[in-house]
């Protein structure tokens, strides 16, 4: 066994669980800690997608009550039936053109330098977001998420597909981009971590059966490491988000892409960091 594999599978596990429910984009800092630890390889590549689905463990744990109401509720109720038809018409963009064009972003987008771009750009957007927000005659619409129609969620799922660009955020595109539509900061958050549910379950598993020839029983004990890791990791993140919105906008966040970002182009020009292709 690996000890050195399984020390790098554990902070690909963190860093995966810290970023993939906040607006910094998770994919692009995996890409980027992957680029330091020299963790870069086909294989790699499946490990960042596969181990999404440890995060997305801990939002079924933090969201267990609703979720088990909602399925218990489906045959009968039509509340519970609208919720699961928002998730599903908000996850269907996603399936179509990640099918369509997953294959040419993994081999032309996933750099540092497309990474710190979406990272830069996105920290203007979420400002922007966050600004308008706050005028009188821009407030939210929509205060919680039964209160969304299926055009809200069709819209939301369609901004979703920004994020197959690296650096974009998943989370950040839905929440900043539900924001923009007249969802308040909480629904907006709250409806991306339920549609998160369907979102990265499925691309893990796709992934793992594309990508199945690259893999073997000896590679369990590197992807059980970081499925933990993001899984505890995530928990943490989750509970600490869910308070932070209550009275926090996000506008931390934007500032830290946009220096973030900004360090990841200037450390590369000046080669003070050799960030891997």
């Amino acid at each position: 066994m690996d000890i050195s594999l399984l020390i790098k599978a554990a902070i690909m596990g963190v860093v995966e669980g810290l970023t993939e429910f906040l607006p910094i984009s998770s994919t692009g800092h995996l890409i980027l800690a992957g680029s330091l630890l020299g963790f870069v390889d086909a294989k790699a590549k499946v490990f960042d997608i596969a181990i999404q689905t440890g995060a997305i463990f801990a939002v079924i744990l933090v969201y267990w009550h609703k979720l088990r109401e909602t399925v218990l509720a489906l045959p009968s109720q039509r509340g519970a039936q609208l919720f699961a038809l928002k998730v599903l018409i908000a996850f269907l963009p996603a399936v179509v053109l990640g099918l369509l064009f997953g294959k040419a972003i993994k081999a032309h987008l996933f750099t540092p330098t497309v990474v710190a771009v979406a990272l830069i750009v996105g920290g203007f957007i979420i400002l922007w977001a966050e600004a308008r927000q706050t005028r009188a005659d821009t407030a939210p619409r929509v205060l919680d998420v039964d209160d969304m129609t299926l055009m809200d969620a069709l819209k939301v799922g369609l901004v979703q597909c920004v994020a197959m660009i690296p650096g974009t955020s998943r989370s950040g595109a839905t929440i900043i981009g539900g924001m923009l539509m007249g969802l308040s900061r909480q629904t907006a958050t709250h409806f991306s971590f339920y549609l998160a549910i369907p979102t990265l379950i499925g691309a893990g598993a796709y992934s793992l059966y594309k990508e199945r020839a690259l893999l073997s029983w000896a590679d369990a004990p590197m992807f059980g490491v970081g499925l933990v890791f993001a899984f505890f990791s995530a928990w943490l993140c989750i509970r600490w988000l869910l308070r932070f919105i209550a009275t926090h906008s996000f506008n931390g966040f934007a500032w830290y892409r946009i220096v973030f970002g900004s360090f990841i182009l200037v450390s590369a020009h000046y080669g003070w960091v050799h960030w891997a292709a």
